[in-house]
């Protein structure tokens, strides 16, 4: 993988001059590439890291898999734009192993995504069947560790 786009994959809040130093490399050459893959699409945008766990009002999260027959012409294309259409929906990604797609869900509680499952989901043409799996802690994510407070005490008690 390229170094500059791991470092950035990584931290994208390090400014072009601390990216040009940790590579040896001129603070134009590391904006004239970074602008250049933006140009490409390799880069699509910058984001933080959140951790929802610490965040009170935090949205229900799922993780759905989807089976669907493809469509004669366009195969899987057609029903990933379908998937990506619904506001609900934060990732469709095309899988390969027991089912097609695996879709990320977001919505304010539980129910709103069952919901959504049952009437919009399970309902769309070429879709075979559905899988859903509540999210109900993340440790990490994008190689971030959220469960490493140490500062809470361990309310576990010693069984002899």
């Amino acid at each position: 993988m390229d170094k500059l786009l791991k470092l950035l994959s990584e931290n994208s809040k390090l400014t072009t001059g601390e990216i040009a130093v940790m590579l040896n490399e001129p603070e134009e050459y590391i904006i004239k590439q970074i602008k250049e893959y933006e140009k490409q699409g390799v880069i699509t945008g910058y984001r933080a890291v959140v951790n929802w766990g610490k965040v009170t009002d935090a949205p229900a999260t799922a993780l759905i898999e989807l089976k669907v027959t493809p469509k004669r012409d366009t195969g899987f294309d057609e029903i990933a734009n379908k998937l990506m259409s619904f506001d609900e929906v934060d990732t469709v990604r095309l899988m390969a192993g027991a089912f097609d797609f695996l879709v990320t869900v977001k919505a304010k509680t539980i129910t709103e995504i069952a919901m959504f499952v049952a009437n919009k989901l399970s309902t769309l043409d070429s879709v075979v069947s559905t899988g859903t799996y509540f999210m109900l802690k993340t440790y990490k994510d994008s190689g971030v560790s959220f469960d490493n407070d140490e500062s809470e005490d361990d309310k576990r008690s010693l069984v002899l």
